[in-house]
């Protein structure tokens, strides 16, 4: 069997690193989405409840390239095996997500695959229903390629539960989450945020270290829970949530010089029950060789300023200047940034070097993960 994982487009290769931590499986990245083969549906279950990087789990039934999408969807769904889940689950839903330029809407997709359904398994009696469903059948167009199958989650799994109080230059939690992966952070290291905000990348790093799952507050969200797929969903839940360890496995700061976003990073830690792994202070970058002995932290991962209002002249000088006392010798220094050749002008005056670098999307807008390391002397 096929499984499909929706993602950002640039993190694909991290979606595909978690998909076979978690579940063992062999992954193929493609553009915004990652295929894998899984062997039973407790993997797509558990991908919904613990996954990071995605957006959407889907169970693939089927996918094909297009030139004329109208014309050839109608023939695609003819061959495509669905109708024992239509026979099945009599209510369903269609939703539909397209990524690229196209000639017709989302709308206009999950118009023609009802009508071809109702029409086509007209014997099993079907009913197309946005409220009041058991399935939820998801179309997935990238360019000129679609994906189709059923969504095991039933909402969108990058938006996050305990993102109550934002900050705005606020991060999406599954592009956090890559760039923590990115910066190489091994679950029992120590890490810094020195710009937390509201808290995200901290956050993130709490859940990742601690085995704790993204979605432990959502257990009865689930669109799989309508599914009759044989498992007892009280049971799966318990087992996953007994490996949750007990004590904190790694140090995780997160400061901010100013106490609003000091608070607001503590209330949602809190929302996301993770708020006794993380240490929180309002400290100032001037501060961190008080606060940090010489070459004491593994990884600082942070979204610095990028305000024409501030001086991040001055800013950047002073990470970088801090940065450079308290970083181990192997450490490294993970940045999201929409100015990445400012930033690597001031990284430079400190020794540092880039050691990898790439571009990712959040929604339509162009970032970048530039990952430090120390010049070797």
């Amino acid at each position: 069997m096929k499984g499909l994982a929706i993602t950002s487009k640039g993190i694909e290769d991290t979606a595909g690193a978690e998909i076979k931590e978690l579940v063992n499986a062999k992954c193929k990245t493609e553009e915004s989405c990652v295929v894998f083969d899984f062997r039973k549906f407790e993997d797509l279950c558990l991908l919904c409840y613990k996954s990071q990087s995605v957006d959407r789990i889907v169970y693939l039934i089927d996918e094909f390239k297009f030139h004329n999408f109208h014309e050839e969807f109608e023939k695609f769904l003819d061959k495509a095996d669905f109708g024992d889940w239509i026979k099945k689950y009599k209510n369903f839903k269609v939703e539909c997500l397209r990524v690229g330029k196209h000639d017709f809407k989302s709308v206009d997709a999950e118009t023609q695959f009802a009508k071809f359904t109702l029409k086509k398994y007209k014997k099993y009696g079907p009913k197309f229903n946005l409220k009041e469903y058991d399935i939820i059948f998801f179309i997935y167009i990238v360019n000129d390629k679609c994906y189709f199958g059923i969504d095991f989650a039933g909402f969108e799994l990058n938006k996050r539960l305990y993102k109550i109080f934002l900050h705005p230059g606020s991060l999406r939690g599954t592009i956090a989450y890559a760039l923590i992966r990115e910066s190489g952070f091994q679950k029992k290291e120590s890490m810094l945020d020195p710009f937390s905000r509201d808290g995200v990348v901290v956050i993130e790093s709490a859940f990742y270290s601690n085995d704790f799952p993204v979605n432990y507050f959502k257990k009865d969200k689930f669109a799989f829970l309508k599914l009759d797929l044989g498992i007892d969903y009280e049971k799966f839940f318990k087992n996953l949530d007994k490996k949750i360890p007990k004590k904190p496995k790694c140090e995780i700061y997160s400061f901010d010089h100013l106490f609003k976003y000091v608070d607001f990073s503590k209330k949602n830690a809190k929302i996301a029950g993770v708020d006794k792994e993380i240490n929180f202070s309002r400290t100032e970058l001037e501060w961190l060789d008080i606060k940090f002995k010489k070459e004491v932290v593994d990884r600082i991962i942070t979204n610095l300023p990028n305000s024409k209002n501030a001086n991040l002249d001055k800013i950047y000088h002073e990470f970088f200047y801090q940065a450079d006392y308290i970083l181990k010798k192997e450490g490294r220094i993970a940045v999201i940034s929409v100015i990445p050749d400012f930033l690597k002008k001031h990284a430079e005056k400190h020794n540092f070097v880039v050691d990898k670098e790439k571009d990712v999307w959040s929604g339509e807008q162009k970032l970048r993960f530039v990952i430090f390391k120390k010049k070797s002397i």
